[in-house]
């Protein structure tokens, strides 16, 4: 039992504390994007509990954080909407038709996942490149300061004519405002100074407890945790234990109908889930000097989506917010994220009249400072010294992200960056032209070969003009793709066409046999008998004591 604690945490006391900071930090946000899905609070919270536990007990980063997030909760908004709409169009009526269309649309976009995660794409995410990094993080840490932002106003709920539930907000003003924004700064205040005085004391969670304490002890009145989510149309913070949804297989129609209608949204949901998580654990690999393993975490945030929907849960996936706070607080091991989740169960089972108590200023407090440490603001410096090619694509992830969509902003950051790589590539074609004593011409190709630099590979040769016979040494060159196999095809078709003879020299093995697949012509053409350079270490070094320029081999 000992040996498996240890390993789930390699100081207790710190991820203990950790998880119970992030759980307080986790309550507004998860809330804030139920409302935007207009889904039930406690339908939002009770899945971040689920995904969360699964996902700190058996994922691929101790120290992650997952829960019910924003950029997944978005995707969810017009299938809910449409979905109450086709529950009332039914032979027998079901009204809000929508949360059982969304539960098996989390079921599914976990089953998106556990695939992504058992075929390894996981490793994908290694292509990424670090100026989309940088851009996935400041866009995000924008769109979380927006988001805090949002919680000094007050949202007033009405019902359109088409029954969809509308959020209105008005912002705060006068005395209610600066008293807002006193607190806010206090807590931050308290999370800036305390660790420089000691290190013993969590910054983060004292901060909230001095906040919560004062506003309770002298009665400020101000936006507590119990009146935001009142706000929004919820009840209160206490719920009951997740068990499983039988309404959903009593209600849910599963036809090919209700296949379709759900399949994009759960593409979208897995997508953006899983690009956010694997991110996030990327930034966690940065931040601790440790490797998680992205296909492990794959399989455990597909399992936690599942689970959830089971239980009548919303999806979820790696949250960077919280999982900053959690690694700033000294969580490190699994332990951090079973408690966040176990205590965010303790909150809504039995200290919700508490935890409704607390000041919203305060996790707002918490959450500004997170933006503060998140947001990469290297990246202004570097800008001028970086190619321009790379702050171009920094500057356009960060802004897709705020204004569109995360997913969007990673495959269009890694589009442009693979796009600029290719051509970056395809000028570096060279190629060195000399004569042997026989009047051959040798036609020396320097640089990778592939689609990009076809067009500056033909541009080379001079079909019409050259000599009798030509050799071709790709001894420099590397043949990367197709599209170098056929202009090569081609090449040696107009020389034949021409009447020379032509030769080709150190083509790698894989390249020469798919030109022999291609065409039996290059059985004549491709030259066996050379040896390819190749360099070995020596078999007694310490016999060649001298640098290796100075002997003759």
């Amino acid at each position: 039992m000992t040996k498996y604690f240890r390993k789930i945490t390699p100081n207790a006391k710190d991820d203990v504390l950790a998880g119970i900071t992030v759980s307080l930090a986790m309550i507004p946000e998860v809330v804030a994007f139920a409302f935007v899905a207009q889904i039930d609070p406690l339908m939002a919270l009770s899945g971040a509990f689920i995904i969360g536990l699964i996902t700190a007990f058996f994922g691929g980063r101790p120290g992650l954080i997952s829960g019910a997030a924003g950029a997944v909760a978005v995707i969810f908004v017009h299938m809910i909407a449409e979905g109450h709409t086709k529950g009332m169009l039914l032979d027998q009526p079901i009204e809000n038709m929508g949360f059982f269309y969304l539960m098996a649309c989390v079921i599914l976009m976990g089953i998106i996942q556990i695939f992504a995660g058992v075929f390894k794409l996981g490793k994908f995410v290694r292509l990424i490149p670090h100026s989309v990094m940088m851009g996935f993080v400041n866009g995000l840490s924008i769109v979380i300061f927006i988001a805090q932002v949002k919680m000094f106003s007050h949202k007033s709920l009405s019902v359109s004519a088409e029954g969809v539930n509308e959020y209105k907000s008005t912002f705060m003003q006068g005395t209610e405002l600066y008293t807002m924004l006193a607190l806010v700064l206090l807590t931050m205040g308290i999370i800036w100074l305390l660790p420089k005085i000691t290190k013993k004391l969590p910054a983060a969670l004292t901060a909230i407890l001095v906040t919560s304490l004062l506003v309770i002890g002298f009665n400020i009145d101000t936006t507590t945790v119990g009146s935001y989510i009142i706000e929004g149309g919820g009840t209160g913070l206490k719920g009951e234990f997740p068990t499983p949804n039988l309404e959903l297989w009593q209600n849910l129609p599963f036809n090919l109908d209700t296949l379709q209608f759900i399949a994009l949204p759960a593409f979208l949901a897995a997508s953006v889930g899983l690009i956010e998580t694997l991110m996030t654990m990327n930034l966690v690999d940065e931040l601790t000097e440790t490797r998680g393993n992205g296909n492990k975490e794959c399989i455990a945030q597909g399992s936690g989506n599942i689970i959830s929907g089971l239980f009548g849960g919303t999806g979820g996936c790696g949250m960077i917010g919280q999982t900053v706070i959690n690694i700033n607080a000294g969580g490190r091991g699994r332990l951090s994220g079973i408690m966040m989740a176990l205590t965010l169960l303790t909150f809504i089972l039995f200290a919700d009249k508490y935890i409704e108590m607390v000041p919203i200023a305060a996790l707002v407090g918490v959450m500004f400072m997170m933006v503060i440490e998140t947001f990469a603001w290297s990246s202004f410096r570097i800008l001028k010294k970086i190619p321009k090619s790379d702050a171009f694509v920094l500057i356009l992830v960060s802004a897709v992200t705020v204004f569109v969509d995360l997913a969007v902003a990673v495959f269009l950051g890694v589009i442009v960056s693979a796009l600029v790589f290719a051509w970056e590539n395809a000028r570096r074609i060279r190629a060195r032209k000399r004569f042997k004593a026989d009047g051959t011409k040798i036609y020396e190709i320097w640089g990778p070969l592939f689609f990009g630099s076809i067009a500056a590979f033909n541009e080379k040769f001079d079909v019409k003009n050259d000599p009798e016979t030509v050799e071709i040494d790709f001894v420099e060159a590397r043949i990367s793709d197709h599209s170098a196999i056929e202009a090569i095809f081609n090449l040696v078709e107009k020389y034949q066409a021409a009447g020379k003879k032509i030769s080709l020299k150190h083509l790698s093995k894989d390249c020469k046999i798919l030109l022999y697949k291609a065409s039996p012509i290059f059985n004549d053409i491709i030259v066996e008998d050379i040896e390819d350079p190749r360099y070995h270490l020596a078999a007694n070094p310490e016999k060649f004591p001298k640098p290796l320029g100075e002997y003759k081999f």
